[in-house]
């Protein structure tokens, strides 16, 4: 920690001996350094142990006593503490918020800064630094991003608080019946020895971005991405179903994407900061490993809940039984039992093979 703390310092004091590179994180934060954390912290009316363990739960790393922080800080410190001082959160959920916050956008910046501001700002003119060129440009997209910013996440609030309201038993808030969905592609560590670091990159955003369209698109959500592989989850099976046939249709008539294999889950999961734990979550894992290529496993549960909604047939003798005698059957999709095999830590699985019927 001393190591680190001290690079961070370092970090902190070279950004104050460049003018331009102060400038520019004025310009980002919206105010001047003045505090040390000690200063911030007394000045928000907050200890200086609650102080560390929220930046800390941001991520932002210990620079010692270097003068780095600004009004903003301050406020935000006022505010985690009010919320925990009026009764609206705990002191355990403000430092959940800060946390989220913190990791959400931490990987937000980086993205941001990777996608399209580093390439932006090559230098040029000779003599001409990336921070001289960076200044105008973030200076005329900040205020942007930062509005579109805070209306994806009101409309993302407004529909993550309508799952809830609309939860019967509040235990389901915390433990919830989903279909969990992994994603992975085959062969990619294969891959990461043949391909150069720009077609690799290529390849894992254009699976990430077409995975997340294909989640979206149809009603999920898009847990997390993994490079080769993606966690998603749906209320709904047939909506889970319907994206894993989806994707592998979409990334099969790609030439450039190796083979796709899906695992579906479907049962009780824990939800946590946006993350889904549980055994449904790992049988979901599990399936993916073991489900050949350019297939989708599902496990009892989701096969048996595709059927009672009427998206599967109970059995296909059924199905073939009722077309005899003149009735009508549409299904969207279709069940195959596979082979029953030992899966670690979860026993004895019965996988399903899921397909399109017709």
């Amino acid at each position: 920690m001393g190591h680190d703390r001290g690079a961070a310092a370092e970090r902190a004091a070279a950004v104050e001996d460049d003018p331009i590179a102060l400038k520019l994180e004025q310009l980002i934060l919206g105010a001047e350094r003045r505090y040390t954390p000690f200063q911030a912290a007394r000045s928000a009316g907050v200890s200086m142990e609650s102080a560390s363990r929220f930046w800390r739960a941001m991520g932002f790393a210990d620079i010692g006593q270097a003068k780095a922080l600004t009004e903003a800080d301050v406020l935000a410190l006022r505010r985690l503490s009010g919320l925990v001082e009026a009764g609206l959160l705990s002191d355990a959920m403000a430092v959940q918020v800060a946390r989220s916050t913190g990791q959400t956008t931490a990987r937000l910046a980086d993205w941001q800064i990777d996608s399209f501001l580093e390439g932006l700002t090559e230098p040029q003119e000779p003599g001409m630094t990336r921070t001289e060129i960076a200044y105008p440009l973030v200076e005329l997209l900040l205020p942007e991003l930062e509005e579109f910013i805070v209306y994806v996440w009101r409309r993302q609030l407004a529909a993550a608080t309508g799952r809830v309201v609309q939860t019967q038993d509040d235990a389901e808030m915390v433990n919830r019946r989903l279909a969990v969905g992994f994603a992975d592609l085959v062969g990619f560590t294969r891959l990461t020895r043949r391909l150069e670091e720009e077609e690799l990159g290529e390849l894992v955003e254009a699976f990430e971005t077409t995975a997340a369209d294909l989640v979206a698109a149809h009603g999920g959500r898009l847990i997390k991405t993994l490079g080769d592989e993606v966690l998603y989850a749906a209320d709904d099976a047939g909506v889970a179903a319907e994206i894993g046939l989806r994707m592998i249709e979409t990334l099969s008539h790609d030439e450039t994407m190796p083979e796709l294999r899906v695992g579906l889950a479907f049962g009780t999961v824990t939800t946590r900061m946006g993350d889904v734990f549980g055994t449904t979550v790992n049988l979901a894992s599990r399936l993916t490993s073991i489900a050949p290529k350019d297939t989708v496993l599902v496990d009892g549960a989701l096969a048996q809940e595709l059927s009672r909604t009427g998206d599967a047939p109970v059995s296909e003798a059924e199905t073939a039984a009722a077309e005899k005698e003149g009735e009508t059957v549409k299904y969207r999709f279709a069940l195959q039992p596979m082979w029953q095999r030992p899966v670690r830590g979860l026993g004895v699985v019965e996988p399903w093979l899921l397909s399109r019927r017709g």
